[in-house]
């Protein structure tokens, strides 16, 4: 089981990037010109930055992408299972 001091350290790393949304543009897949980036919605999404990497597979980049949007949903989960478990051995 997942300590409540490791999921505070994910949790921290992931408040710490910028909020996003993030989504992953694919040359071919989800525009026609210019090279793969990952645009990152900053300002209240009002204004767009643009990650650009190296050396990463497309799956890679879908991964970090969704990954801004998923360890936050998937800290509430296990929050909300851990909650549930203390309850029922209470």
């Amino acid at each position: 089981m997942i300590s409540d001091e490791e999921l505070e350290l994910i949790e921290m790393r992931a408040n710490r990037a910028r909020p996003g949304p993030w989504k992953s543009y694919i040359e071919g897949r989800d525009h026609t010109s210019g090279s793969d980036f990952i645009m990152i919605a900053v300002n209240d999404g009002k204004q767009y930055d643009d990650l650009e990497m190296t050396g990463y597979t497309h799956a890679d980049q879908d991964f970090i992408a969704s990954a801004r949007q998923d360890v936050p949903t998937l800290i509430a989960e296990v929050r909300r299972l851990k909650a549930l478990l203390d309850d029922s051995n209470a």
